[in-house]
């Protein structure tokens, strides 16, 4: 193959990127835009569809700018995207009709925690592999269709489209209003609570639940194939790859057999571990899910534990509090103590994720004294985001019956040492960087090359992996329950108080 590299769209919470790749898994182009945060009520978080294209549009020739190259070096073209966070808009124009409502969003708390409830919830599960929660699309796109009626009567007659972001992507980089391709791939569609997690295929009977017609749905097809063929800045490349960006980040880490687990540390944290072709069903909270198909119809399952509040924490204490002035600050600001002088902070700004799943629980900052300064909060912080982890390995060991080894981490918060110590010394296991760190974006780049015979299979993948940095555990075993229950006496409290 004469092209040399691969691009990758990593559409994600805050910004917009386009990687290049080349064989070896490097890094060689990166273009960036960040958009808009719309918070129109409490609870509520919305995104602007049309911007994220506009910006999308932008980052392609930035990147291959910033590498010196051509549209004819391009291999193929993978999206990878913030999953769950869904748009509908009209077949004819292109043009949205709402705002994307997005993964963070918790309108429909209560109308989810009713469906958890009823005797009858365990009809999700069976079907779709996942409860009902206000963090699956189905659940916001059957409010909006109820809040606006005009929508649902447009949905029947077939002239909308909905999708999450790689499907609104996607239908755009193929042309559009014309002749733009309407897809999702298996990882993102077993997000929505519509799929069928078995058969990979809507379903029927959750389509009949939530009164949300199938022709506007997008064709579910694998994590790697060609889909079509770019219009604008890719023109002629094709588009060979879609994935949620966690499973991208699992793929990316090359965590193809069962048992191995990675942990991506952004906005949120998102753990999971491949359970190979088995669908592991939880009693823990954790979340079966589709890890990647391939375009031969192989696959693999995965189980998640999903945390909603990491580095978004770090952001609060930057531009809520004001106590930083920049994100990678709160390590030198942590390092100004020993300890976090028995202060704990349980960042529920919109409910607890897994294990707990509680959407009524609320953030709380315990064991405060006039001892407690500003570095002791940002050591507290970071603790916070390593006994989440926690948290979730504890509860997918119970449910995997296979104990945790190492941990694979990737995403922007590894760049903090202190934090990454702090999750080995919890989980008691050696935590593993790699030499590339942005693994949401190639592993959308991996799945894109494998799909045209850039990479000829998975095992080349395997040897573009190297470590970067290793963080092994040092803390004591009586500090570590000590801790634990401190950390336990704060979920405690964030679950009870506001129950």
């Amino acid at each position: 193959m004469s092209a040399k590299y691969v691009v990758s769209i990593d559409q994600g919470t805050t910004s917009t990127r386009a990687m290049v790749f080349d064989q070896h898994g490097r890094l060689a182009g990166m273009g960036q835009r960040e958009h808009r945060q719309i918070f129109p009520q409490p609870g509520w978080v919305e995104h602007d569809a049309a911007e994220i294209w506009h910006n999308t549009r932008r980052v392609i020739p930035e990147a291959l700018a910033d590498l010196g190259i051509s549209v004819a070096d391009v291999a193929a073209v993978g999206v990878a995207n913030q999953r769950e966070t869904f748009v509908l808009w009209e077949r004819v124009t292109g043009r949205p009709v709402c705002p994307a409502i997005v993964w963070q969003d918790t309108r429909t708390r209560a109308s989810a925690e009713q469906l958890l409830a009823d005797p009858g919830a365990g009809f999700f599960r069976e079907r779709a592999g996942i409860p009902p929660a206000s963090y699956f699309t189905a659940v916001r796109l059957a409010w909006l269709m109820k809040d606006r009626p005009d929508l649902r009567e447009r949905a029947r007659r077939g002239d909308l489209l909905v999708g999450t972001m790689e499907t609104w992507l996607i239908w755009n980089l193929t042309g559009g209003v014309d002749g733009g391709i309407h897809v999702t791939d298996v990882t993102n569609a077993s997000r929505t609570l519509l799929m069928n997690l078995e058969r990979l295929q809507w379903d029927s009977e959750l389509l009949d639940f939530f009164d949300i017609p199938e022709s506007i749905l997008p064709r579910i097809v694998p994590s790697s194939s060609v889909i079509g063929m770019a219009t604008g800045a890719l023109a002629g490349v094709p588009v060979a790859a879609a994935v949620g960006d966690q499973q991208g980040a699992l793929f990316g880490q090359t965590c193809f057999e069962a048992g191995e687990a990675k942990c991506t540390y952004g906005t949120g944290a998102f753990l999971l571990m491949n359970t190979g072709d088995e669908i592991v069903s939880s009693t823990h909270g954790m979340l079966p899910t589709v890890a990647y198909q391939l375009g031969d119809g192989s696959k693999a399952y995965a189980l998640e534990g999903s945390i909603a509040v990491a580095g978004g924490l770090v952001q609060w204490v930057r531009d809520g509090l004001g106590l930083i002035d920049t994100a990678p600050a709160i390590e030198t600001l942590a390092r100004t103590v020993d300890d976090s002088g028995g202060c704990v902070v349980v960042p529920a700004f919109t409910g607890l994720f897994s294990p707990y799943w509680s959407s009524n629980a609320r953030g709380v900052i315990a064991g405060l004294t006039s001892f407690v300064t500003a570095g002791h909060l940002a050591r507290a912080v970071l603790e916070s985001c390593a006994w989440q982890t926690s948290d979730v390995v504890e509860a997918m060991t119970a449910d995997s019956g296979v104990p945790l080894k190492s941990l694979r981490v990737d995403g922007g918060m590894t760049a903090n040492h202190l934090m990454m110590q702090m999750v080995a010394d919890v989980l008691d296991v050696s935590v593993v960087r790699p030499t590339m760190s942005e693994t949401v974006s190639l592993g959308a780049a991996y799945l894109a090359g494998l799909a045209v015979d850039y990479w000829s299979d998975i095992r080349v993948l395997r040897r573009n992996w190297h470590r970067a940095g290793q963080w092994d555990p040092q803390m004591s075993p009586e500090m570590r329950e000590m801790q634990r229950g401190a950390w336990r006496s704060g979920i405690k409290r964030a679950l009870q108080d506001n129950a």
